[in-house]
């Protein structure tokens, strides 16, 4: 065709993009267009968000990029749905492309504004590339969707092949970037009504970034197994928020993993072929949600709708602002209160304590994350919280249900991390660190820590809780996870 639209989204990068291919591929000249979407950005309970400075850094940094390749990156301050087919028909395009986005809200809009095209005559292609496998291209053999992750896994791993990793250059099609007559220069973040953050003194966004910390993360990946659940140490791949906006390629974090686990038998990397399951559990969270997109408001599993949630705003409240008197809770907290950031461990452990021990629906945790995550992906943290909550797809059942105290010797036996971001605990003993109401009262004033005046009583005792929260559960009767 004679020319074309690409439309950036979560996808904000100029090598290895399927849509942007396919497109340049598709057409004599293509057009590039990011839209900062007013229908998602005036709904932000901030005007100092992490994620809008990040995507802003980002979409900077791509505009260079397109230039450097002979393109340019209009961008836009407005609502994509209306945006895109004024664009296009100002533009006169044949077609609009774009990679596919499987949230509802997000597969709603594209199909209002497909339908806004098809009235003019230009067409709308949305293209497989935030996923390895999406929708319906990994199913049961009765032809069914997955609800359980390792029986996914394996048939997800059957079908892959070399091409399914194969990377979509840019580069051999770069001639048909258009360069369109005038091209504003990048509007700031504070035109927009947006304030600076804490972002660059956290991370590096954009391409750059990406590239930096993958590079950093496969000379740890083979150690990822065990180093993952520590908090403590650097043990993770950090680059959820790239996954999550595209800055870095899941063919390119999926072949690394591949190459170095399953593709190599001989040489088996575990860590490696634990990361690899991590990345496979993300297209099983977003196949979940094309597929049940009630899931992204209601529980996964119907009859878990009636469940009783005392949802106590005082013990809500003291969830968010870390005084719940369980430190590896409270650390958590404020590692993502301070950073935008929670390690994954610690992600399941907060939200079985809201969930079980203050007996807090899981919505309204999963609002919170939302609001406070850099990383925010619908499909992630709904699967995420439901799993904990055990009202989702191959959830933990809900009788396992986290222990603070416990969890906490486990995955940071030496207070490490408790310490890190609760310094007013820095003198209480490796023994007393995980529970430090146990310490005796003359040993707490040695130590400069009055528990119940410097640091919190426990809200609540979780023996007792746990008791409420498995007769709350069984009241509903669901025999399928007794």
């Amino acid at each position: 065709m004679e020319s074309s639209l690409f439309w950036f989204r979560r996808d904000l990068r100029s090598h290895d993009n399927a849509g942007l291919q396919r497109a340049l591929k598709a057409s004599s000249q293509v057009y590039a267009v990011f839209i900062f979407d007013r229908d998602i950005l005036d709904q932000l309970p901030s005007k100092k968000d992490r994620r809008v400075e990040f995507i802003w850094e980002s979409v900077a940094e791509l505009k260079v990029a397109l230039q450097a390749l002979g393109g340019d990156l209009m961008v836009r301050y407005a609502s994509a749905e209306a945006a895109i087919p004024q664009l296009a028909r100002e533009l006169a395009v044949n077609a609009v492309f774009t990679n596919q986005d499987y949230e509802p809200d997000a597969v709603n809009r594209d199909e209002r504004v497909s339908e806004q095209l098809r009235q003019h005559g230009i067409e709308f292609h949305r293209c497989k590339d935030t996923v390895i496998f999406e929708k319906s291209e990994v199913l049961t053999q009765a032809g069914g969707t997955f609800s359980v992750f390792t029986p996914y896994k394996n048939a997800w791993l059957k079908r892959l092949t070399d091409d399914d990793l194969a990377a979509k250059e840019i580069e051999p099609y770069k001639k048909h970037l258009a360069k369109p007559s005038k091209v504003a220069a990048l509007l700031s973040l504070e035109s927009m009504g947006f304030e600076r953050t804490n972002l660059k003194s956290l991370m590096t966004p954009g391409m750059t970034g990406a590239a930096t910390l993958f590079a950093d993360f496969k000379l740890r990946m083979a150690d990822y197994k065990e180093a993952r659940d520590i908090p403590s140490v650097k043990g993770v791949s950090y680059l959820s928020v790239h996954n999550r906006f595209g800055t870095i390629s899941i063919r390119q974090l999926a072949s690394a993993a591949y190459a170095a686990s399953v593709a190599n038998p001989k040489r088996k990397n575990i860590g490696a072929e634990t990361w690899l399951s991590e990345l496979i559990w993300r297209d099983f969270y977003f196949q979940i949600i094309w597929h049940r997109p009630h899931a992204a408001t209601r529980a996964y599993r119907p009859e878990y709708d009636a469940l009783q949630w005392e949802n106590r705003p005082d013990l809500f409240s003291a969830w968010c602002e870390a005084r719940t008197g369980y430190p590896i809770i409270d650390a958590a907290m404020r590692q993502l209160n301070q950073t935008g950031y929670m390690h994954n461990r610690l992600r399941m452990i907060v939200a079985s304590f809201l969930t079980k021990d203050l007996l807090v629906d899981w919505r309204k945790g999963e609002q919170y994350f939302a609001d406070q995550l850099n990383d925010f992906d619908l499909s992630a943290n709904n699967g995420g919280w439901q799993w904990a909550a055990s009202t989702g797809c191959d959830a933990q059942p809900y009788f396992r249900i986290f222990n603070p105290i416990t969890q906490s010797e486990r995955f940071d036996p030496q207070g490490k991390f408790i310490r890190k971001y609760l310094p007013e605990l820095k003198n209480i003993p490796d023994k007393f660190i995980h529970a430090p109401w146990l310490l005796p009262p003359l040993e707490q004033q040695g130590r400069d820590c009055i528990i119940g005046r410097d640091y919190p009583l426990p809200l609540v005792d979780h023996a007792t809780q746990r008791d409420r929260a498995l007769a709350m559960y069984k009241a509903v009767k669901a025999p399928t996870l007794d």
